[in-house]
């Protein structure tokens, strides 16, 4: 009898685990934040996001090689070498931000699809909107599995990418403007707000707490040796390469284009779509329903790139079945964290968002320099000194680096959240 040879995979699908981070960690926040850097610093500031990409991406390879090492997750390694409350107290964390962040993403998904097909009021039609889509990524979750998420997102991550280039460009950018601004690092003075404006650029870049979603998308896809850890940095370089292409759009339209610096998120994106069919001519009305698609592909890419993967990664963090089975996407307890994920938010979308956005922004910027801290410590752990995982001198230059600059802005961050 001759051994079935496993099936060979596609190159984008070999690259999938790369473009979800992408698609996941870029949304209405994400892109709006581009916009307002780009109307306060002009194209100067755009070698900022190919930093901010690239510490990210330094990241998420340490996430990898701890996981393709040790066979274990990074949370698992953290909670192992940690008392008992660590790991609920991460778990109350981990809960608080997937409600607000889950009210938000189903806020933004309401207003872009409003844009595109307004249902009654404005509020109305968020609203409504907002729990559609939520309850249609609960049954894409629940009906496709892992391989039609994949399909969907590699669509939604075309659509953004290719529709918020095309719209960059049609804004006509200086071309020596632009190459100055990628590889001559700078800092204009903005009204004396030119470092506060680059520093929250480059935090802003790529994702916070999905970043750990990666660790169960390579599972998904079968990698648990590290001899798969060079395809893992080929689709994570891929990813953040298109994480930055993403920011770096955005900074161009935001320097292009009249911004309302009032607007927050969504609803400055919605902004720009109108401005585009004001101020770009003939092009404008097709830019602007171009930039609409696009801007809703962005945002529920998010949504369902979190509905799918923040259920399995609560399910990892909770402690062994007695029996030793493994929640997987088919045990009950995934399902239930799905359902109160995709649910429980719609009590929060027909009131303000402020109070969600503050909670969202603290969780947020509390996790960079908490997972950065965490890579540095488990090389010491004891399932890290018998696998042999280790940093090179690089990579402890850049996570202590990162530490220090993201704990820095995590602290004003917090700060100015709970002042304002």
């Amino acid at each position: 009898m001759t051994v079935q040879e496993k099936p060979r995979e596609s190159l984008l699908s070999r690259l999938a685990p790369g473009i979800l981070v992408a698609a996941t960690g870029v949304g209405a926040g994400d892109l709006a934040g581009g916009a307002l850097a780009g109307s306060r610093l002009g194209l100067a500031c755009l070698w900022v996001v190919l930093v901010g990409a690239a510490l990210k991406f330094v990241l998420c390879e340490g996430l990898a090689r701890w996981q393709l090492t040790t066979g274990r997750s990074v949370t698992s390694g953290v909670f192992d070498a940690s008392p008992a409350f660590v790991r609920w107290l991460f778990l109350v964390y981990v809960a608080a931000w997937s409600v607000c962040i889950g009210g938000m993403l189903m806020s933004a998904c309401g207003e872009c699809a409003q844009s595109i097909l307004p249902i009654g009021d404005a509020a109305q039609g968020r609203y409504v909107h907002g729990c559609l889509h939520s309850l249609l990524a609960i049954g894409l979750v629940r009906l496709g599995g892992f391989a039609l998420f994949e399909k969907l997102m590699t669509w939604c991550i075309g659509l953004m990418f290719c529709t918020v280039l095309f719209v960059a460009i049609l804004s006509g950018p200086e071309p020596m403007a632009l190459l100055q601004g990628l590889m001559v690092p700078s800092v204009p003075d903005a009204r004396g707000n030119g470092i506060t404006w680059t520093l929250t650029l480059l935090a802003g870049v790529g994702g916070t707490l999905t970043m750990l979603c990666y660790g169960t998308w390579i599972r998904e896809k079968g990698r648990v040796d590290a001899k798969e850890l060079s395809l893992c940095r080929l689709d994570l370089l891929v990813g953040y390469l298109m994480t930055a292409v993403f920011g770096i759009a955005m900074v161009i339209l935001g320097s292009q284009l009249p911004v309302d610096e009032g607007l927050k998120g969504v609803n400055l994106i919605t902004s720009l779509s109108d401005t585009m069919e004001q101020t770009l001519g003939r092009a404008g009305w097709f830019s602007a329903w171009v930039f609409r698609i696009g801007a809703w592909g962005a945002v529920f890419s998010s949504l369902l790139g979190v509905w799918q993967s923040v259920p399995q990664l609560v399910c990892d963090m909770l402690p062994s079945r007695t029996d030793g089975r493994e929640r997987n996407a088919d045990s009950r307890e995934y399902l239930i964290v799905l359902l109160i994920l995709g649910v429980l938010p719609f009590t929060i979308l027909g009131y303000s968002l402020a109070t969600v956005q503050k909670i969202a922004g603290v969780t947020g910027a509390l996790f960079i320099p908490l997972f950065a801290l965490s890579l540095l410590l488990l090389p010491r752990s004891e399932r890290g000194r018998s696998a042999g995982y280790r940093h090179g001198l690089a990579g402890w230059v850049i996570m202590v680096g990162s530490l220090m600059l993201f704990g820095g802005l995590a602290w004003q961050k917090i700060i100015s959240t709970l002042s304002g």
